[in-house]
């Protein structure tokens, strides 16, 4: 899939707008996992207390894998739907821990980037965002997650169809944005679309790509 002529001036201006970050691990693996589980349909703010709770209520991650599914939900409660939540971090991490003995995951060094998306996204509660989020943010793999700021703003800047699914999506823009971009594009898209593309009443009028963007909204 051929890259938009216009991809590399918003990635440029993106970086001029907020910054272009180097790489520095978020989390190690197995942790990273379980903080974008804990992520989903919540804030990141509520996701890192949960997280914090659970190194304080537990000494280690293997210990969480042991843990009744109970306790794992009530530790996490204020991450919301913590039920569901619980069931998929104790489910991974004791799928993991049994099939390798350890929740290193140094096994993903011998897997190419689709070979670990499609071995991460059997594991419980794991779609292809998070196992994106475990290659990009605890490994530094070129693999970029498209979550709900990144879905949006893609399809107002018209990279992705109308009709495109949030799996979709991360095919076609892992296809046309380069390697060495994805770092850097997710994260100041995720900025953008909080800080400017908002879901409700974008800020068009003080957006830096506007000029580039079919879905900006012209005021008069």
């Amino acid at each position: 899939m051929v890259t938009p002529a216009r991809l590399p001036v918003i990635v440029r201006f993106l970086d001029q707008e907020y910054f272009r970050p180097r790489f520095a691990p978020r989390y190690p693996p197995a942790e990273e996992m379980v903080f974008t589980i804990l992520a989903q349909n919540t804030t990141d703010i509520n996701a890192g207390r949960a997280l914090a709770a659970l190194h304080e209520k537990y000494p280690g991650w293997e210990d969480v894998a042991r843990a009744p599914v109970e306790d794992i939900a009530g530790a996490i409660s204020m991450s919301g739907i913590s039920g569901p939540k619980s069931r998929y971090i104790k489910g991974s991490l004791s799928a993991l821990l049994e099939e390798h003995g350890d929740l290193e995951m140094k096994f993903l060094e011998g897997m190419d980037d689709r070979e670990a998306l499609d071995y991460l996204t059997e594991l419980p509660g794991v779609g292809v965002k998070t196992a994106s989020c475990v290659l990009l943010f605890a490994l530094g793999r070129p693999v970029m997650p498209v979550d709900t700021h990144v879905f949006r703003v893609c399809k107002r800047l018209d990279f992705l169809p109308e009709e495109a699914t949030r799996e979709e999506a991360h095919w076609i823009m892992n296809a046309i944005v380069p390697d060495e971009d994805k770092y850097s594009f997710h994260i100041n898209l995720v900025l953008h679309g909080r800080k400017v593309c908002k879901a409700v009443r974008p800020r068009c009028g003080e957006c830096v790509i506007e000029g580039l963007c079919p879905g900006a909204i012209i005021e008069y």
